[in-house]
């Protein structure tokens, strides 16, 4: 999984934003606690590779879209997609309303592709408590907030939750 995250992270580079693909990816030890809370979600390719994964945590009463990565060979086939329909399919099994995330406003693979997934940007007066706390934290971590959006996609139970492909 850490070098999933490091290898798309690498897309960062040709958008002039190397410090985003310099930075470290989940440690081991964090990885392990999502697998072994059931909330992480690994997609394979037909060799039985791991080239993607999703990871989920709770925010105001919410799923949340902490990180989806998928390696740069493997995007644009549908892996993303199924990923984020798992992290849905998740939520909805747990009976939140919604799953949230924090993206980057202006990068073609983050907040455009979230809408193409059925994610809207929410107004900074729709953000909940906890959702306020983790932008804080990013901004700590010098992500600038001006860069970033908030968004949520409805967890119903006619969201499709299939299984990541592989």
């Amino acid at each position: 999984m850490q070098a999933i995250e490091v290898a798309a992270g690498e897309l960062f580079r040709t958008v002039g934003m190397d410090d985003i693909a310099d930075a470290e990816p989940f440690d081991a030890a964090e990885l392990a606690e999502y697998v072994e809370d059931g909330r992480a979600w690994v997609a394979v390719d037909e060799g039985d590779e791991a080239i993607g994964y999703a990871v989920v945590d709770v925010v105001d009463g919410r799923g949340h879209l902490e990180q989806l990565s998928v390696v740069p060979a493997a995007q644009g086939r549908g892996h993303g997609r199924a990923l984020v329909e798992a992290v849905v399919g998740w939520a909805v099994e747990r009976g939140f309303d919604a799953v949230t995330l924090t993206t980057f406003r202006d990068v073609e693979w983050n907040r455009p592709l979230y809408e193409r997934l059925g994610f809207a940007v929410l107004a900074q007066d729709e953000w909940g408590p906890e959702l306020r706390a983790l932008v804080a934290e990013e901004a700590e971590m010098g992500l600038d907030p001006a860069l970033r959006v908030c968004m949520r996609r409805p967890a119903t139970s006619s969201s499709r939750s299939r299984r990541p492909p592989g």
